[in-house]
């Protein structure tokens, strides 16, 4: 299996603004109940660091409900909240090309499910 592709989303959280374009469309999609994610917007902040400087973020987490929407992915499509977010903040693809793509010039996550992972 030397051949394997591991998935994952990139997720530029320094980008985000908060929208919930992906939490609504997944909670959509999969029918998920009102109190239930498959990604949830998380609210850092807002303080005052120093000078001009705060800390004031929104980053998209996905939960244990997130299978980066698999039926789509393998059909060649885009999970549903990279397919909505408005920022253009997430990006889908294989571990390798995703590391390979953070710049080190803004704030980054790299999400790979436990269980689901998708591989090609």
């Amino acid at each position: 299996m030397a051949n394997d592709k591991v998935f994952g989303l990139l997720i530029n959280y320094e980008f985000c603004t908060g929208c919930h374009s992906c939490e609504v469309s997944c909670q959509m999609e999969h029918n998920l109940p009102p109190d239930r994610w498959g990604i949830k917007i998380q609210k850092v902040g807002p303080w005052h660091i120093g000078g001009d400087d705060y800390q004031y973020d929104f980053v998209p987490v996905p939960t244990d409900q997130c299978n980066l929407c698999g039926e789509r992915t393998t059909k060649g499509k885009k999970p549903l909240c990279v397919k909505h977010c408005q920022s253009l903040a997430m990006r889908f693809g294989s571990v390798d090309e995703l590391v390979h793509d953070i710049d080190g010039t803004t704030k980054y996550v790299l999400f790979v499910p436990k269980a689901g992972t998708l591989r090609s």
